[in-house]
């Protein structure tokens, strides 16, 4: 994977399974795809392929989507990293633009 780029994707916790991976990261469209090309041994974990759907995958683990068409290269089309979530207040944003000033508080309280 020189060279290669090898997106970032935080997940949330200490781990997570490969094949929720790959879709989180956008390397397939679906669990079904997902299902597919992990039992196709079209997928690596760390430069291994990794046949097992739910392996556990941690913070610095690379997971990569083999090219069919490739051949035998061992090279990744596609190639993201397990990273750490990001901290902060992020179920806390607030957008001024999209805000309801006429909003009454007094209104919902009892709902």
């Amino acid at each position: 994977m020189v060279g290669m780029h090898i997106q970032d994707v935080p997940v949330r916790g200490d781990e997570i399974r490969l094949g929720q991976f790959i879709k989180l990261a956008n390397l397939v469209e679906s669990g079904g795809t997902a299902k597919e090309v992990i039992a196709a041994g079209q997928v690596t974990v760390n430069g291994e392929v990794d046949t097992r759907r739910g392996r556990h995958l941690h913070v610095g683990d690379v997971v990569g989507l083999l090219d069919p068409d490739a051949g035998d290269s061992g090279v990744p089309a596609a190639a993201a990293r397990v990273a750490a979530p990001v901290t902060g207040d992020d179920d806390d944003y607030f957008d001024e633009a999209t805000a309801d000033d006429d909003f009454d508080p007094e209104k919902w309280r009892n709902l």
